[in-house]
């Protein structure tokens, strides 16, 4: 096979696998507002793997990437890479994803998540959630609310709770809130920006107690 032909050969294939990759497998994305703070800062970069709802579903506790619902996200957040070469390297996962979500799990189906106690603290199915992992335990109390989360759906919160437009501020919405299980499209997995910050993401045991 001539060189120019090999060439393409290969160029294709690695094209090929990389779409294979970003669907089945791996894709990257960027954290573009301050919600989940402090483990997400803007800017970061990382990695969301699939292959953990392949045969199971979100749990509680998790950090998930999701598509906008409807509304969520303003044009500007809802607007992908700028130029053409940007939007080509997106399509096959070379390139962070934007117009999507990312928050954390705190209820499934069949929960009732409501805040909060008298502590201030989140309840799921009357248990009271310790969460070590958010900006202001105080902020959490901000907005009371008291929900029964659909078969199929998930409801989500960011860990900066003062600072996150989530679940709680779209119970008006024709959705309720609430994030169906397809929108998902992965758990994240692997900080690989900024390098200072190059690391796994790992998950909590706060939800352990829920019955």
């Amino acid at each position: 096979m001539p060189v120019w032909q090999e060439s393409i050969l290969l160029i294709v294939t690695a094209v090929v696998l990389a779409v294979i990759v970003k669907t089945f497998f791996v894709q990257a994305f960027y954290i573009p507002s301050a919600s989940m703070e402090p483990e997400m800062q803007i800017d970061d970069k990382l990695l969301v793997q699939k292959v953990s709802y392949w045969t199971g579903d979100p749990k509680r506790g998790d950090i998930i990437v999701f598509d906008d619902p409807g509304g969520w996200l303003g044009s500007a957040e809802s607007a992908g890479p700028g130029n053409i070469v940007q939007r080509s390297l997106e399509v096959i996962g070379l390139y962070p994803s934007g117009g999507h979500l990312i928050k954390r799990v705190v209820g499934v189906g069949g929960d009732t998540v409501s805040c909060c106690d008298d502590e201030g603290r989140l309840q799921v199915n009357g248990e009271s959630i310790d969460e070590p992992y958010l900006a202001d335990a105080e902020a959490n109390a901000d907005r009371t609310f008291e929900v029964e989360v659909p078969e199929g759906y998930l409801w989500v919160q960011g860990d900066n709770r003062g600072n996150s437009s989530d679940s709680r501020y779209h119970l008006g919405d024709p959705g309720g809130g609430f994030i169906r299980e397809d929108d998902v499209v992965g758990k994240a997995w692997l900080r690989v920006w900024p390098f200072s910050r190059f690391g796994f993401i790992g998950g909590t045991d706060a939800f352990e107690k829920v019955p």
